[in-house]
């Protein structure tokens, strides 16, 4: 039975965009136990597809013409209070995004509960259970006490569980998927596709993933849809559009995820411009009313980055990678063990002392929308280091355009908000930012995960240039060993707050020592990920 049935969809751009529709005549179909993928780099329009079926555009967007007929009813004819009713327990989404979904100031169980409240759940003993079943079905340990726990208090891998769980609150007919794995490293992304796959068989219900990850498609798809500039390119069966894609850019998308690592650079010798040692973080967290869980976040870590080297940190969600990568910067405080930046130790710095020397160590994160002030124009973001540092407004402003252009942004980004760009783009704003102080290190924290293969590559030549030209230092934090092999020159690896094996990238795929670096290396083979879904 036909579930879903878009036509002829055209969601006009306002004056100055990039293009004039974020979606041109766009047409798809999708029944009842049904997994259609729709795929595209960042900024093909994926994203708008879903907000336009939860009538939740963005202002001033709007569907210009075509029709979103759900169960035979055109969304367009249902009112606000309606359509309320239909969101989370009919037709659920996930977000790309989870921080910036979840309420940080509430714990994960009061959102589940609150979205159950809002469905006229009435019983307080029933919600809670049902918090407790959804947070155990999606793979979260220990569900009674995590349940009690904080957004910030989760690793990124299971901050997207939490999401995936509030989605399922109601089992409803369409999960609207808009890339759920994409910050995931691989083994937890296999997890969350075959949970996702296991409802489907469960249920019956529809799924509309959105992804640019290939590796995804093959797992999970029965039908792809394929847009570019908000067009669609090709549309067919899984096997077909993988195995004989008919449109040059399916041809180019596929190629770019199949792009091989470069060539090891020889051994870096400069200076070691930033150096940790025995360093030690440890997080106490509520367990009951009385009980305390200690989690050792970074154990005993130590390693070091030369001028020019690009400096791996791999591992699973919640390893502690990007509670190192926090620490390395001082955005956290590591309760003992030495921080060098360029030969000084800053542990023990104040935050004033510290300040003179921010602009030498800077961050990517991991979560663009949520590190971005959404009140500030573009260019007013990447101006702000350079004027805190006392340069001109005139001289902060050109440095900003010429930041948009180099990493591929149109000139118009510097008059836009962070919230009218795609996830990709949005990263590459926050790229533009860490350089516009001219740092000497850069810490980029998964700051490719949520891209598509075309403009992953991009990226990692654009640092790759970067690094030649300004003989810059980067540690590079990714869940995704593949991703690390291109640009790494060594790689660390990371389990459980402590680092396991660190060395050259090459001897490091050749002849892995610890077991679970063996392990990570197997999972990151495609044929791997395909035998274990």
């Amino acid at each position: 039975m036909t579930l879903l049935k878009v036509e002829h969809l055209r969601i006009a751009l306002p004056e100055g965009a990039d293009r004039s529709h974020a979606l041109y005549d766009l047409s798809l179909q999708l029944r009842s136990g049904e997994c259609l993928c729709v795929v595209g780099e960042s900024g093909s329009g994926k994203s708008m597809l879903a907000k336009a079926l939860l009538r939740q555009l963005p202002t001033p967007l709007t569907v210009e013409s075509g029709r979103l007929v759900f169960r035979d009813e055109d969304l367009a004819n249902r009112g606000e209070a309606a359509m309320r009713e239909l969101r989370g327990r009919d037709i659920s989404m996930v977000f790309q995004e989870p921080m910036s979904a979840l309420n940080p100031l509430l714990r994960v169980g009061e959102q589940i509960d609150e979205t159950l409240r809002a469905h006229g759940v009435k019983s307080a003993g029933e919600r809670r259970q049902r918090v407790v079943d959804l947070l155990g079905y999606v793979g979260l340990p220990d569900p009674e006490r995590l349940r009690l726990a904080y957004p910030f208090e989760l690793s990124g891998g299971q901050r997207q569980r939490v999401v995936i769980a509030m989605a399922l609150a109601f089992d409803p007919a369409l999960l609207i998927a808009d890339e759920p794995t994409s910050a995931l490293d691989v083994t937890t992304q296999a997890q969350i596709l075959e949970l996702l796959r296991k409802i489907q068989r469960d249920k019956g219900m529809a799924l509309l993933l959105i992804t640019h990850d290939f590796a995804v498609v093959e797992a999970i798809a029965d039908r792809v849809l394929v847009l570019e500039k908000g067009r669609v390119v090709e549309q067919g069966g899984a096997r077909q559009v993988l195995d004989e894609p008919r449109a040059p850019y399916t041809r180019q998308l596929l190629a770019a995820v199949s792009a091989q690592p470069r060539e090891p650079r020889g051994v870096v010798s400069g200076a070691v411009v930033l150096k940790a040692e025995q360093l030690n973080k440890v997080f106490t967290t509520r367990a009951g009313w009385w009980g305390r869980r200690i989690t050792r976040a970074l154990d005993a870590v130590a390693l070091q980055l030369r001028e020019g080297e690009t400096l791996g940190i791999v591992g699973e969600s919640g390893s502690g990678k990007s509670t190192l990568g926090r620490c390395l910067v001082r955005l956290l405080r590591a309760d003992s063990g030495h921080i060098q930046w360029l030969g000084q130790d800053v542990v023990g710095l104040s935050e004033g002392r510290l300040r003179p020397l921010r602009s030498e160590v800077q961050m990517i994160f991991q979560d663009p929308f949520a590190s971005l002030n959404p009140r500030q124009t573009v260019g007013r973001i990447i101006m702000t280091g350079p004027l805190v540092q006392g340069r001109s407004k005139a001289d902060a402003e050109a440095r900003a355009r010429a930041l948009l252009e180099l990493v591929g942004l149109p000139a118009t980004a510097f008059e836009r908000y962070p919230h009218e760009f795609s996830g990709g783009q949005r990263q590459r704003i926050g790229i533009a930012r860490a350089l516009a102080v001219e740092p000497k290190v850069l810490i980029a924290d998964e700051c490719v995960s949520a891209l598509d293969a075309l403009i992953q590559v991009q990226i990692l030549e654009l640092l790759e240039s970067l690094q030649r030209r300004l003989k810059l230092s980067i540690v590079f934090i990714t869940h995704d060993l593949r991703v690390a092999a291109r640009l790494c020159d060594r790689i660390a690896v990371m389990q459980n707050g402590r680092v396991v094996e660190q060395g050259d990238t090459a001897g490091l795929f050749a002849d892995a020592q610890h077991p679970y670096t063996r392990a990570l290396l197997r999972c990151a083979a495609p044929e791997a990920n395909a035998m274990s879904l």
